[in-house]
């Protein structure tokens, strides 16, 4: 079974300097029909105007991924970390007992397009942490590519929770496979492009929940960027 999100029905915030985009409820948006799915609790898709963010504000108890797809964002936090974050490079911030952090455009003339991410943890007071990584396209081309899971493996970013991310890039007519074992369900997330899941068809922004499926093909329309969760139902 296969339910779609529409990118036209996410709820909406516009304050000039940011246009935002929520999968699930967010700040101001409500909606008692999408309060996640799973441990997966917020995927915003933000815009952010030339030398705009957002200032210092605290987080506990969540996993934090930021996903760049152009320009760079600027991060800092209250660990002395401070990186910019380009397409290719994924980003968890684990806020565990509290953390701090600022981000923003890092360029004054462009705009910065990203996902922001955030994931419930396996248990709450876990130690604040933070990780960074990159990974090529040509990593990513034409195959499941897992970027963040709980145990690190494959040379993934470590996420405190059961849950397995996988990002992959398509040309026109490519396709991708991901076994699913039972218990198991998936949120696809398609991040630019048009794909058909598992005969579903799905555009850009458009998210899908996948359940009682024992694999997931992914087979693109256009050149396409997608993101998979496989997570604990």
């Amino acid at each position: 079974m296969i339910i779609v999100r529409p990118a036209g029905e996410r709820g909406k915030a516009d304050f000039g300097w940011l246009d935002s985009r929520h999968s699930f409820s967010f700040g101001q948006y409500y909606d008692p029909h999408h309060m996640g799915f799973g441990a997966l609790r917020v995927i915003n898709e933000d815009r952010v105007a030339p030398g705009a963010g957002f200032d210092t504000h605290p987080h506990r108890d969540m996993e934090i991924v930021s996903y760049v797809l152009e320009g760079a964002l600027e991060h800092r936090d209250s660990l002395g970390t401070g990186s910019v974050i380009r397409p290719g490079d994924l980003q968890r911030m684990s806020a565990g007992t509290g953390i701090a952090h600022s981000e923003f455009n890092h360029s004054p003339t462009e705009p910065v397009h990203f996902l922001q991410i955030w994931i419930v943890p396996e248990r709450q007071g876990l130690p604040p942490g933070y990780e960074q990584k990159t990974f090529p396209v040509e990593d990513r081309q034409g195959r499941m590519r897992l970027v963040a899971s709980r145990d690190g493996r494959d040379g993934s970013l470590v996420v405190h929770q059961d849950l397995d991310l996988y990002s992959s890039v398509l040309d026109a007519d490519g396709t991708a496979t991901l076994p699913l074992r039972p218990g198991r369900a998936a949120w696809v997330q398609v991040v630019r492009g048009e794909v058909a899941v598992n005969d579903t068809a799905l555009q850009a922004g458009d998210g899908a929940a996948v359940l009682d499926e024992t694999a997931l093909t992914l087979a693109s329309r256009s050149a396409s960027e997608v993101l998979v969760f496989d997570l604990a139902r």
